[in-house]
């Protein structure tokens, strides 16, 4: 952005203006928030250009110290720019401005902790299994990381690789969605402003096609990529990075199931389920799309969910009433309407929910929660993430059923039990796939546990202490001594 009214990319510490120019849409009333240059291949070369030659000529990837300094200097320079960021952000993806609010200052947060990472994992181990033979390992820096964020958290889950990314030492080269390039052009700011990082460290692409995204997966000169997103397109990465066997971290899609057993408060728990289903307007890989409740609570918890769904205000990102804003265009509003219409064929509709035309909102793409009530779990409701504040309702009669019916998907994200029984919750838990449990909540994250799917939500972990090491290679030298005479 800088100096223009275009919002620009950054390469090699320098703002480029090559490219495609193109409009950001704000999806609360559909009128046009600005303008970006999109990058394209020879703009996506740069990059990985400037991203090698720094990685390869430079004391970076060595410098551990360097490494802690810039990352903290980042997360200040960040943190002075929380309100514009989060207001923009809420102008070009719709998320509530108290949402993505949180986001910057998470980011900020996660930022800090992988600058003291970065004095951490330093360190290998030096051991002599044998007499005379002397070993020990030492953590280097992987290379180049490519790194793909979504456009429903763009800040966060670019900074939620970023940060490990440059702790360990790598360069890097982030692709970042054009539905929200107005906010990554204020997050690159915040990047040139931060004096030490060197040129090339990290470089920052709005694209609004498909060019970067393949040159990053498929370039020999990117050892590592990131990338959160859908689990078809993962699939698509992996095959396409295989002929250079780079490493992948990949947290895909997600269909989270919510067990209600009958001992749970729903006096806490119903409050939760509906903010599972619209926080993010539905529209994040963890949303609550499944609720499982055990049959002797499941009438009285139907019925209190219905209600609180139906009463839910739906308005602008930017004004303080709304409890969900909207999708993120036009075009998900009538696919997420589809999917709602289709399920009645075999589904009972209990909320129908479904697009938004009143006075005042018409111009925006809002659609209001539903609840399907569904017997079968082979059915396209239940098998596929919808992306969306939609949520199924299905009712269960102990714990194995339960178990069985959350794990009757390709997704292993996350998942969250309600019970006030301790043993049952973490009985419950152990045999659910999910890479990760909540007991009687829902979206608790923190920076100091590990983020990570099983099954067909991906591979690799990012954020707690893990997280460095997906970016880096382990060495290990051997010497032995010579015998004695």
């Amino acid at each position: 952005m800088s100096t223009t009214s275009t919002a620009r990319n950054l390469v090699n510490g320098e703002w480029s203006d090559t490219g495609s120019v193109h409009e950001s849409i704000d999806p609360s009333t559909g009128e046009v928030v600005g303008t970006y240059v999109s990058a394209g291949r020879a703009e996506a070369q740069a990059a990985i250009d400037a991203a090698r030659s720094t990685f390869d000529t430079t004391g970076w990837s060595r410098d551990p110290s360097l490494r802690s300094r810039a990352l903290y200097e980042l997360a200040d320079r960040l943190a002075e720019r929380v309100p514009a960021i989060a207001r923009m952000l809420a102008r070009e993806n719709g998320k509530l401005l108290a949402q993505t609010t949180w986001e910057l200052l998470t980011s900020v947060e996660w930022l800090r902790y992988s600058a003291a990472s970065a004095l951490v994992h330093i360190a290998g181990r030096a051991a002599e299994p044998t007499p005379g033979a002397y070993y020990h390992s030492v953590p280097e820096a992987a290379g180049v990381a490519g790194i793909i964020a979504p456009w429903n958290s763009p800040v966060i889950l670019l900074v939620r690789a970023l940060g490990p990314a440059i702790g360990a030492g790598c360069t890097t080269v982030a692709k970042m969605p054009g539905q929200t390039a107005l906010t990554n052009a204020l997050f690159a700011e915040a990047v040139a402003a931060t004096s030490s990082l060197p040129a090339g460290v990290v470089n920052i692409l709005t694209e609004a096609g498909n060019e970067v995204a393949p040159m990053l997966v498929a370039s020999p000169d990117i050892d590592v990529l990131s990338y959160t997103g859908s689990t078809h397109v993962g699939r698509a990465i992996a095959a396409t990075a295989a002929p250079t066997l780079k490493r992948l971290g990949l947290e895909l899609g997600g269909k989270t199931p919510l067990i209600v057993f009958d001992d749970a408060d729903l006096d806490s728990v119903v409050p939760t389920l509906v903010m599972s289903s619209i926080l993010m307007n539905g529209e994040f890989c963890c949303t609550g799309s499944r609720v499982l409740a055990q049959r002797d609570i499941a009438d009285e918890l139907r019925t209190r969910l219905a209600a609180a769904l139906a009463g839910v205000k739906v308005g602008p990102a930017l004004d303080p009433t709304s409890q969900m804003g909207p999708l993120i265009d036009k075009a998900s509003v009538a696919r997420v309407d589809r999917i709602v219409e289709e399920a009645a064929d075999y589904a009972k509709i209990i909320v129908r929910g479904g697009p938004v035309t009143g006075p005042g909102l018409a111009g925006g793409a809002f659609f209001r929660p539903a609840l399907i009530e569904v017997d079968r779990i082979d059915v396209p409701v239940v098998q596929q993430e919808v992306f969306g504040p939609v949520q199924t309702f299905e009712v269960f009669d102990d714990e194995t059923d339960a178990i069985q019916r959350a794990n009757a998907t390709e997704f292993g994200l996350a998942a969250s039990v309600f019970t006030l029984d301790d043993l049952r919750a973490r009985r419950v838990g152990r045999a659910l796939r999910f890479g990760g449990i909540w007991f009687n909540t829902w979206g608790s994250m923190s920076e100091h546990f590990e983020q990570g799917g099983m099954k067909q939500s991906g591979y690799g972990t990012l954020c707690g202490p893990t997280a460095m090491s997906e970016f880096q290679h382990l060495k290990t030298y051997g010497s032995m001594a010579p015998h004695p005479a």
